[in-house]
């Protein structure tokens, strides 16, 4: 069954892993996203792409990226330009965008990560520049977790966590996107995401 828009879109239970009653608001998840020849495709893509580590205001974290299309400078707080998205993804920048009610060239950005074994990724909202998030995960699952943000005596029993998938895909917009904060728990496995991004609306 093809993916449906995010408007019409329903959760599966089943296909959510420890799922609480109500997520939040605006987060889409999507189980079997991709087929597994998409997936075989897009790692033979991912595992000759230039990825770098990633750096955060001098550190050094342990996922390995490549960003398209732009890049944000963690140092002087800035979106910076980056190279085209690489042709090879554009047929999947094309299956996202339809899913995601959006037209191709909506999306302003696209980051690959590679998450090795034991990777996590800190509790965060993407930066202000961007508006919807659309995720896509490969090979490995990972548990995403949420949080209210700003955090008030943040509590664990008000964490929100489902699990993503290997050919999964997640849509983050509106209070998701704006009013949580998301993390990713150390990864059992490699994984790989590639995440697409368009650009802030305007007044927010």
């Amino acid at each position: 069954m093809p993916p449906r828009s995010p408007a019409t879109q329903t959760h599966d239970q089943s296909e959510l892993f420890d799922t609480p009653a109500v997520l939040p608001n605006g987060l889409v998840y999507q189980a079997g996203f991709l087929t597994p020849a998409q997936e075989g495709e897009l790692l033979e893509i991912v595992s000759a792409l230039p990825l770098e580590e990633a750096r955060y205001k001098g550190y050094t974290a342990r996922r390995r990226v490549a960003s398209y299309g732009s890049q944000y400078d963690f140092d002087d707080h800035h979106l910076q330009p980056a190279q085209a998205l690489p042709d090879v993804l554009r047929p999947l920048q094309a299956q996202v965008a339809a899913w995601s009610g959006l037209q191709p060239d909506a999306f302003s950005n696209a980051l690959v990560a590679e998450y090795q074994p034991g990777t996590p990724l800190g509790w965060h909202r993407d930066v202000p520049d961007f508006e919807v998030v659309v995720g896509v995960s490969l090979l490995g699952s990972c548990r995403m977790r949420f949080r209210r943000y700003p955090p008030v005596q943040p509590r664990k029993q008000d964490v929100l966590t489902i699990e993503l998938a290997p050919r999964s895909a997640y849509v983050l917009q509106g209070e998701a996107r704006w009013g949580w904060q998301h993390s990713v728990a150390p990864t059992p496995s490699l994984r790989y995401s590639i995440t697409f991004r368009t650009p802030v609306a305007r007044g927010r």
